[in-house]
């Protein structure tokens, strides 16, 4: 990023104290912190947003998995935004959809190669064959297959390959 943006963007590591710090001296804040199948961890505390100057936005692009910012709740493309503490929160859910062909033919092509392997090989092969496609399977037969799933649902966790095997 620091080579890309020549300097305009100053990049540091993630820590509490960093995100405590940089929300404070921030005019625009994008959450984006992702636990695939799991909820998003909150980052950003209510106060946190109380500390910022009045006008700064909120962008949380974690809220389809529960938001990554506490004072955050899902809004939608007709009215997106709304204020805590003077701070603009922008929350869309499903924010690919204000662009939904574009987002269709992203989708698609990341998608099909996975569909094309469950159709040629069947689904138990083709899960069995590529890690990727066995990581992307949450339930199967009554079972929570992913870890972060499970934990969100407070339900046993299973390996795949104890099903697929």
């Amino acid at each position: 990023m620091d080579d890309l943006f020549q300097g305009r963007v100053r990049t540091l590591m993630s820590s509490e104290y960093a995100i405590i710090d940089m929300t404070a001296r921030s005019d625009l804040v994008i959450g984006a912190a992702l636990v695939p199948g799991g909820r998003a961890p909150r980052l950003v505390t209510h106060e946190m947003i109380a500390g910022m100057s009045k006008g700064t936005v909120v962008v949380d692009v974690a809220i389809d998995q529960g938001g990554g910012v506490e004072t955050s709740h899902p809004t939608s493309h007709s009215h997106p935004t709304f204020c805590v503490d003077g701070v603009v929160h922008y929350c869309v859910a499903n924010m690919p959809g204000a662009v939904s062909r574009t987002s269709t033919f992203a989708l698609t092509n990341v998608t099909f190669p996975y569909a094309m392997a469950m159709a040629s090989k069947g689904w138990r092969q083709a899960v069995r064959d590529d890690p990727a496609l066995a990581r992307g399977l949450n339930l199967c037969d009554g079972k929570v297959t992913h870890p972060a799933v499970a934990e969100a649902l407070g339900l046993p966790y299973v390996p795949v390959e104890r099903i697929v095997s």
